[in-house]
């Protein structure tokens, strides 16, 4: 399945039984009101996973704002809303450009292939004047996928810190203000890892509402920042839920050795408590 789908493939896929989309869409630390959010309009049948509750596992702050869920208990919660085996997933959100690739990446990371993101999300599918719906949405239960974990896909603080003392390519997907560390309003230290270049996620974007960009013009982005085509890259951002669109947008670009930082700048200040300045 390619990683990519349009508004226009899932409004004629949409009924297939095989199909569920899952809107992942995310208010920081405030599961209710992204809810809340979800209530007020979404693409009729899809259910609503939750970034914090799902998608995370959040309590232990030295592994990050957003460390990665128990890959089982994950599965089992997925199955429960009705993304399992057998189920073709299509992760939407409110807009391009944020957190549905979270999903995408986790379901890669514990072996399932059989998973898109919408180009466009939900404004793109409001400004095409197709069906909305505004009540809870549910899936029959589909059985937990298989975990089988591709840990390759991942490097923790240690080998990130190897990564880029031995020349590899590391980008910070946050907006340019946050990578210099002018302005920090999550983290209790702004600025970036050493070594790292920054392509914010608003830059893989064209159109309003924002659409990805074209193969052709995201190579020459990436080109631009200086990656090559066989370059090992990894992606980091504040904790580890929208550097997957940065790595979602690499791989549909044709890049191969992609890897993703998941604790993140959060992460990394808790284990370099002298990176980036202190937030006054």
């Amino acid at each position: 399945m390619k990683s990519i789908v349009s508004t226009e493939w899932l409004a004629e896929h949409l009924h297939n039984e095989d199909i569920v989309v899952a809107d992942v869409r995310w208010v920081h630390l405030n599961s209710d009101a992204a809810h809340r959010s979800y209530l007020s309009g979404h693409i009729p049948g899809a259910v609503f996973v939750d970034v914090d509750a799902v998608l995370s596992e959040i309590g232990d702050p030295l592994r990050g704002r957003h460390p990665l869920p128990d890959p089982q208990a994950m599965v089992e919660r997925l199955a429960a809303l009705g993304i399992g085996k057998s189920r073709r997933v299509i992760a939407t959100e409110e807009e391009s450009g944020k957190v549905a690739a979270r999903l995408w990446w986790l379901l890669k990371w514990i072996g399932v292939d059989d998973v898109a993101v919408l180009d466009g999300g939900l404004a793109k599918w409001r400004a095409e004047s197709r069906a909305i719906e505004t009540t809870e949405s549910h899936k029959s239960p589909a059985p937990p996928y298989d975990v089988r974990l591709h840990d390759s896909l991942m490097l923790d603080a240690a080998t990130v810190a190897r990564h880029v003392a031995h020349g590899g390519k590391l980008f910070d997907a946050r907006a340019p203000e946050r990578f210099r560390g002018d302005v920090e309003g999550l983290d209790k230290r702004a600025g970036h890892i050493d070594g790292a270049g920054n392509i914010p996620l608003a830059r893989l974007y064209i159109g309003d509402p924002p659409q990805l960009r074209t193969v052709e013009e995201l190579r020459e982005l990436f080109s631009e920042s200086g990656v090559g085509a066989g370059d090992a890259v990894a992606a980091y951002c504040g904790s580890g839920v929208t550097a997957c669109q940065l790595l979602w947008a690499m791989e549909y670009a044709g890049l191969q050795q992609l890897y993703l930082y998941p604790g993140s700048w959060s992460e990394w200040i808790e284990l370099h408590p002298e990176a980036g300045r202190t937030i006054t």
